[in-house]
């Protein structure tokens, strides 16, 4: 795979000041309470952080076989951002501190790899839930080394489920959303994914093989019609949610799939590999859109498409899908706008290894090896009416069903992403 050519980057890239004036602030960091230790029993990395859909709490995996769930905004968050930015992170802050929301730790008694969160309705045999009838119970679920999965109940810090089944190291974690908010996906090292119900107890419903090497990463898309998985191979697999079957192969990376995430309308999957490259697909057809190169900007100038920089980590989409985001072991979080080949935006991540979106946007949390996780401003942009329109389309219409419309063809050029 080639990266674009010297001259068509120089014509797309923003100047040098203009990325400067987004460049990412740190507005707060967490430290491990513990001394660093490095024996198998109490790895510090942190392999995954995760924001609760509503944005009230943030689950931390940070080493030692501990999970700290905090509420959100930390203390002094607010006092560093811009006042934009400050009126993002307290959503919803009222309510919860209405609640009397506490910091909890998590003693998972394994190192822990993977975190989602959901909201679930439990059934009433969950006497110990402390929730009225018919409301929602937010959970943490927390893969975990053994193969264990641990599903713990946030406002409590009770443990609820602990669903056995995998072989290996459980590496990623999904939910599904809206009213299957009680199915989970699990990824892993053993070489499949798992797919649970905790609405019947936690049962494991389906097995799914495909994969012939570890399994890195599992997404559910956010129409809850597609689920999927990355190992570490060349290529990406898409499920189906509702048949479990195998959809398609997505293949067109150099090196292992390492992250994989979908666009809030679900329209776009952004898959991200240890060969440097973001590749951006259409799932409905598996065509390959676009490709982002991950590597320093005048090193590619000077370099041309030979210069390979370090690999990639994770990818996340910001929550409005105009952004990416990306974490790679060079050292840099990297900030893109769909339509441009280069970066907008860096901050210094040393040793990272994961990111994720605050739910309303503004926010980047990075977690890294030393245990340590740094939150980020973001670069935030006013969505066009076009933008929103497709966003409303793409959530409910598939590529093929935009393609039948009766409409011009740049307007289906628009609404499948074509105009990349």
């Amino acid at each position: 795979m080639e990266a674009p050519p010297a001259e068509a980057r120089r014509q797309r890239t923003l100047s040098e000041s203009e990325a400067a004036e987004g460049e990412p602030l740190l507005v707060a960091e967490l430290k491990p309470g513990r001394p660093q230790q490095y024996d198998w029993k109490s790895s510090c990395e942190t392999w995954s952080v995760a924001f609760s859909p509503d944005g009230a709490w943030f689950a931390w995996s940070q080493g030692h076989c501990v999970v700290k769930l905090l509420p959100w905004p930390l203390e002094g968050t607010e006092q560093n951002c811009k006042p934009l930015e400050r009126k993002t992170l307290c959503v919803k802050t009222e309510a919860r501190a209405r609640g009397g929301a506490k910091e909890k730790t998590l003693e998972c008694g394994q190192i822990v790899w993977g975190l989602a969160f959901s909201n679930w309705l439990p059934s009433r045999s969950r006497k110990y839930i402390l929730r009225a009838p018919g409301t929602s119970c937010l959970v943490l679920a927390t893969g975990l080394n053994d193969g264990q999965i641990k599903v713990w109940e946030v406002q409590t810090g009770c443990l609820l489920f602990n669903l056995l089944g995998h072989q290996d190291v459980v590496r990623d974690l999904s939910f599904a959303p809206g009213e299957s908010c009680s199915i989970l996906v699990s990824a892993s090292r053993d070489k499949t994914l798992r797919v649970w119900d905790l609405s019947q107890n936690g049962k494991q419903l389906k097995v799914l093989s495909g994969h012939v090497q570890w399994v890195y990463c599992c997404c559910i898309s956010p129409d809850g019609h597609m689920l999927c998985s990355a190992a570490g191979e060349k290529s990406a697999l898409l499920w189906s949610m509702s048949s479990y079957s195998l959809l398609r192969r997505l293949e067109g990376h150099q090196g292992c799939v390492v992250s994989c995430e979908f666009s809030p309308d679900s329209a776009l999957l952004a898959t991200a590999s240890y060969d440097t490259f973001v590749i951006l697909w259409d799932p409905c057809t598996g065509e390959q859109l676009r490709s982002l190169c991950h590597i320093p900007l005048q090193s590619a100038l000077d370099h041309g498409s030979d210069f390979h920089a370090s690999s990639l980590r994770s990818v996340c989409f910001s929550p409005e899908g105009l952004y990416l985001a990306t974490v790679a072991d060079d050292r840099l979080l990297r900030i893109w706008a769909l339509e441009l080949d280069s970066p907008v935006a860096f901050a210094p991540v040393k040793n990272g290894l994961c990111c994720t979106y605050f739910p309303h946007g503004g926010i980047i949390a990075t977690g890294t090896r030393d245990g340590h996780v740094q939150f980020w401003t973001a670069p935030q942009a006013l969505s066009s009416l076009k933008h929103l329109c497709r966003n409303v389309l793409r959530g409910r219409f598939t590529t093929h069903q935009v393609l039948a419309l009766p409409i011009p063809k740049k307007m289906k050029e628009f609404l499948t992403y074509r105009t990349l």
